[in-house]
């Protein structure tokens, strides 16, 4: 399987477990616009390479390597999105179609700088959060003072952002997306980096999200929690 078909699987059941839980292979057929019996080649092989978990007449889902590999993707995908229409001013309906060609072949370096120059943007033109960065910086702002954009060190754990954890679910801060004035304001709220939180509940519809710090309650705005990221801990004993 060529390397850009199997990015394509591995994003298609992103976004297909994300939403259901597990991806059936006749999900994945209608998002991929193939055949059902060129899914279940495709999982079969992509089972055997370690990206995702495979039961027939189930369905699957990532597994680390997989899901990694798909966030990365996705990432770079929102951030040409951001790119071709804030930027090029490319037409609305054309924008995801040329992402999807490009984003295969975006390197690691030119995705970092491509990040600083929309300044850390937090969602793609259709309101899908951007995933944080790998690199092993604590917030956009200590990247956007790196004179050069080559990839540092990566993270040992990875990061998922506040907003996806479940009620009740813990999370340590790792990583604040935006600039000094972002860093500051949450500062200001108690949010700092490695402060341990945990999700009361978020609102439907991007409305504002509840969560515990050192035995006090916040309600954020979600804008603004979508510049938290933390590396995700378990469920609340008791």
């Amino acid at each position: 399987m060529a390397s850009e078909q199997l990015e394509e699987y591995l994003e298609s059941i992103l976004d297909i477990v994300e939403k259901e839980g597990i991806a059936k292979t006749s999900a994945i057929a209608r998002c991929m616009k193939v055949a059902p019996a060129s899914v279940t080649e495709a999982l079969q092989t992509l089972s055997d390479k370690g990206f995702v978990h495979y039961e027939p007449y189930k369905g699957a889902y990532l597994t680390d390597q997989g899901r990694e590999m798909a966030r990365k993707v996705k990432r770079r995908h929102r951030l040409l999105e951001v790119f071709l229409s804030d930027v090029l001013h490319i037409s609305g309906d054309n924008v995801h179609d040329e992402a999807c060609k490009m984003e295969h072949t975006l390197s690691d370096e030119t995705e970092c700088a491509l990040c600083k120059m929309l300044n850390a943007p937090a969602r793609c033109p259709h309101g899908s959060l951007i995933e944080a960065c790998d690199r092993d910086v604590e917030s956009c702002s200590a990247c956007l003072k790196e004179n050069t954009p080559s990839p540092t060190s990566t993270r040992d754990e990875p990061l998922v952002p506040v907003t996806s954890l479940s009620p009740g679910q813990k999370g340590t801060i790792a990583f604040i997306r935006g600039d000094n004035s972002v860093v500051q304001r949450l500062t200001d709220l108690g949010l700092t980096l490695r402060t341990e939180i945990q999700l009361v509940r978020k609102a439907p519809l991007l409305g504002p999200v509840e969560i515990a710090v050192r035995r006090t309650r916040l309600a954020i705005d979600h804008a603004i929690a979508d510049h938290i990221f933390v590396t995700a801990g378990g469920e609340k004993a008791g």
